[in-house]
């Protein structure tokens, strides 16, 4: 039996994040941020949003990548590390 790159089709939404942590098997947590309107004190609060991608590309903590929407890849996991932009750190600066 041989292993084989598996094709996910992409569709929705599509992010750029920091990867959190890559320390599960295939999977990795990115984070971004949002900004979200108060509508009580009208203001705007920061806020972010984590979710669970699929990581076949290789992304280590710490680098900016795109994530993509996909079909439920598990009970956690709908998006899919699509591309690796580069270090956080010098993509901010």
């Amino acid at each position: 039996m041989t292993k084989s790159k598996e094709k996910i089709s992409t569709h929705g939404r599509a992010f750029t994040g920091v990867v959190i942590t890559d320390k599960m098997q295939k999977t990795a947590t990115v984070e971004w941020t949002r900004t979200k309107k108060v509508q009580k004190y009208e203001r705007l609060e920061k806020a972010r949003t984590r979710v669970k991608a699929h990581n076949i590309i290789g992304a280590k903590k710490g680098e900016l990548v795109k994530v993509c929407e996909c079909r439920p890849l598990s009970k956690t996991k709908h998006f899919i590390i699509t591309e690796i932009i580069g270090k956080a750190e010098e993509v901010k600066k």
